[in-house]
């Protein structure tokens, strides 16, 4: 409430009140010197025990009020952090008092749309994660299930309340892959039941601390009929892929046959060589084909070994020319060679395809704080947002003849030691392909 508004401030009550108990004394000082007017000390005496009532009254009687309201906002204070924002107070006098009271009525009055708010945002929560498809679970360390929803009651207790049981006790009754996964540790697949019953889950955690204690957070979704239609997808795109080829192959070895058929036929034998060589010629690259398709399929377990970087890039470099960018690494690596070699030979061979000038396809190596950085560099023309986010799915290719299993069998020599690979436009043009390897 606003100063112009005010009947009567605290500072002007206290005034008043200082000014009546002056007067009041003086004019007591005045009557009783009236009677005893050759005794001053004893004038003063009575003037004191008179008046010392009097202001003890009138002090009282101004500030019970103020002291009860002082009571009231402390309860309400202690209201308040114990999350009742109910109480509201009131002031019937027009001072700074009632300002307090008014501000103090605004900010219970704000702190109870919030709190209303909250728990609103906290129902819905709750409704969510009650009702998504994913199974969620928190447990404390070392300590009970703190939290469950429905899917993960179904799932791991026939629908019955999980909170306050041990995790060993409910997965002692689980599926065994699920045990097996958990015990594993990071996120991962696992698959329950077998032939068309079989049900895949995909198992990731999460740690944090709460309240001072470390919690995790699993999260079981069931992800069977995703990647079974991601599957399917595959399937017919690998089939496409597979028909085009043999296309491009078949039918112009049935054209040569017939032609060389209808040559011998009229005896022309002279061009017989040309027509059996490109039947040949289509043959064999018809077999290249598929045995990568297969070599692909059959990718084995690399069996690392420690390679001395100037012998290994001096092999790649017998087999596709490039520059190497900086130093090498004085310490050996660790992988597999020969799937390492391939790897980069078809990564290499993709950089002198973009575009790039042969000088400017270079090979990069890094290795620091237990990670091993090998990127292929080239300022050929890039890749499209549209490109770059397919270029690692396998039998995905923007080239005519292009089988798409250059960069997927990258990705997957990569994350079979235990790394990853990634794409990315360089400033100033060109590609930089990148496979991190741990060490």
């Amino acid at each position: 409430m606003s100063g112009s508004r005010k009947k009567f401030s605290l500072a002007a009550r206290f005034a008043a009140l200082a000014a009546a108990l002056v007067f009041l004394a003086v004019l007591a000082t005045l009557v009783l010197a009236h009677f005893f007017q050759d005794s001053p000390i004893l004038v003063a005496s009575l003037s004191l025990l008179v008046m010392t009532p009097l202001v003890l009254m009138m002090v009282r009687s101004q500030f019970r009020p103020m002291l009860s309201l002082f009571r009231a906002l402390t309860g309400t204070v202690t209201s308040y952090r114990d999350g009742d924002f109910s109480f509201g107070l009131r002031w019937p006098k027009r001072d700074e008092l009632s300002d307090l009271v008014a501000a103090h009525n605004e900010l219970g009055d704000v702190l109870r749309e919030q709190r209303l708010g909250l728990v609103q945002r906290e129902l819905l929560l709750d409704t969510m994660v009650q009702n998504t498809p994913v199974a969620m679970l928190l447990t404390a360390e070392s300590g009970p299930i703190v939290y469950a929803n429905i899917a993960a009651r179904q799932l791991l207790n026939q629908g019955r309340k999980l909170e306050g049981h041990s995790l060993e006790e409910i997965l002692s009754k689980a599926a065994l892959p699920l045990r097996d996964a958990l015990d594993r540790g990071g996120d991962g697949l696992f698959s329950v039941g077998t032939d068309d019953e079989e049900e895949i889950y995909h198992l990731a955690r999460r740690s944090f601390r709460l309240n001072g204690r470390t919690h995790e957070l699993l999260l079981l979704r069931q992800i069977t009929v995703e990647l079974r239609r991601q599957e399917v997808q595959t399937w017919k795109k690998v089939i496409r892929v597979i028909s085009h080829e043999l296309n491009n192959s078949l039918a112009p070895v049935a054209s040569l046959a017939h032609s060389g058929s209808e040559l011998l036929r009229r005896g022309q034998h002279e061009k017989l060589p040309t027509i059996f060589a490109t039947i040949e010629e289509r043959a064999r690259h018809l077999e290249g084909f598929i045995r990568g398709y297969a070599h692909f399929a059959k990718m084995p377990m690399p069996r690392t070994e420690a390679i001395a970087w100037p012998e290994f890039v001096a092999r790649l470099q017998s087999q596709i020319p490039f520059a190497v960018d900086g130093e090498l690494p004085e310490a050996a690596a660790h992988f597999d060679m020969a799937q390492m070699e391939q790897a980069l030979v078809n990564l290499l061979k993709n950089a002198h395809e973009s575009g790039s000038p042969a000088d400017q396809v270079m090979l990069r190596v890094r290795q620091q704080a237990g990670m091993l950085r090998i990127e292929v560099l080239d300022r050929g023309t890039g890749m499209s947002d549209a490109v770059l986010s397919n270029a690692l799915v396998p039998f995905y290719s923007t080239k005519r003849s292009g089988t798409g299993l250059g960069l997927a069998l990258a990705r997957e020599i990569a994350e079979a030691h235990g790394g990853r690979i990634s794409l990315g436009n360089r400033e100033g043009g060109g590609l930089a392909v990148a496979m991190v390897l741990v060490t």
